[in-house]
């Protein structure tokens, strides 16, 4: 079958597509043939060595994919051969056919497509974590959403909408807020990219304020990091929830903690990774509610670009530029 391998660690550039053998089925495990494979931020990461999770040489990147179940070992209960899944194996998945665990696959609803499919668990269950779990995100809060126009960005500009919340869009410029208009945004605000200086930071914190009548955002959600982090918090409202959902700017800042005293606010941690597989049970009723959501019309996966896997090292750096709007397919099969 053929994969897209990372062999060495390093940018998108360093990966290859080749063939490789076809897994084996084995006792209590199952195999997928890949249909369609999105691309996340943490790809970016995983191939440079730079993510919390580290897999041995040589192995596939894609933390998430969709397809069809074509094999099923012994003593695995639940699944049939021919079920449509969504899969969730942290890495992998830029591959023809995957070997996995049952506990890493979602039935996929009749009303979903693959690239659909492929698009939705991770950024809407990170999102939905976030806002359900670690902010308690209230109908009439205010949330401010950085990086509003990426995959969980957009994510939380949705559920966010769904819940009844007045949410600020913040992207990089006017037709990515506008994009997070089109789902559910009711305000927004365009930031310059790269470092800001510290006038750049005090006008962001000012356009956020002037955005909530001078009250600050009630929930800021935040997988930006760098530059924006501090400013975004200095606007945060009397009790608010800081989110920290990670660091596309490409680094980690440091934020003055006397911030969160004088605030009386949250500085939250969100890794709906270790979430999941810790508390399965509440994942599975946030997914419950997810797909509830999406047969309701409130989430609308917003797929700006579809390549197929010889080009998967292109949407990894598409995705690494900033160059997506929402969520980049790899297609796998037709």
């Amino acid at each position: 079958m053929k994969a897209l391998l990372c062999k060495e660690f390093g940018p998108p550039e360093t990966l290859s597509y080749e063939d490789v053998d076809d897994p084996v089925i084995s006792p209590g495990k199952v195999i997928v043939d890949i249909y369609s494979a999105s691309v996340n931020f943490p790809d970016v990461l995983i191939i440079e060595d730079k993510y919390q999770f580290k897999p041995s040489l040589p192995f596939s990147p894609g933390g998430e994919a969709s397809g069809i179940i074509s094999e099923i070992g012994e003593g695995v209960d639940g699944f049939i051969v021919g079920d449509r899944v969504i899969v969730s194996a942290g890495w992998g998945c830029f591959v023809e056919k995957i070997l996995v665990d049952p506990s890493a696959l979602t039935s996929i609803p009749d009303s979903m497509d693959f690239d659909t499919a492929a698009s939705f668990l991770m950024t809407y269950g990170t999102s939905h974590h976030a806002l359900k779990d670690r902010a308690d995100l209230k109908k009439g809060d205010s949330l401010l959403v950085l990086g509003a126009a990426g995959g969980v960005g957009l994510a939380a500009v949705e559920i966010g909408n769904a819940i009844g919340a007045h949410v600020i869009a913040a992207a990089s410029t006017e037709e990515k807020v506008q994009i997070c208009r089109d789902h559910g945004a009711k305000d927004g605000l365009v930031y310059k990219t790269g470092s800001l200086d510290r006038d750049e930071q005090k006008s962001l914190s000012n356009q956020i304020k002037d955005l909530t009548a001078g009250l600050g955002a009630n929930v800021i959600y935040d997988p930006v990091g760098g530059d924006y982090a501090e400013p975004s918090l200095r606007a945060i409202a009397w009790e608010g929830r800081y989110l920290v959902v990670g660091f596309a700017a490409g680094y980690i800042p440091k934020i003055p903690l006397n911030l969160a005293l004088l605030k009386g606010c949250q500085i939250v941690g969100v890794f709906w990774g270790a979430f999941k597989a810790q508390f399965q049970d509440q994942h599975n009723d946030n997914v419950a509610d997810l797909l509830k959501m999406y047969d309701d019309g409130h989430l609308k996966p917003h797929i700006s670009g579809v390549y197929d896997l010889s080009n998967g090292a292109k949407a990894i750096k598409d995705l690494a530029e900033r160059k997506a709007k929402g969520k980049i397919v790899v297609k796998v099969k037709s």
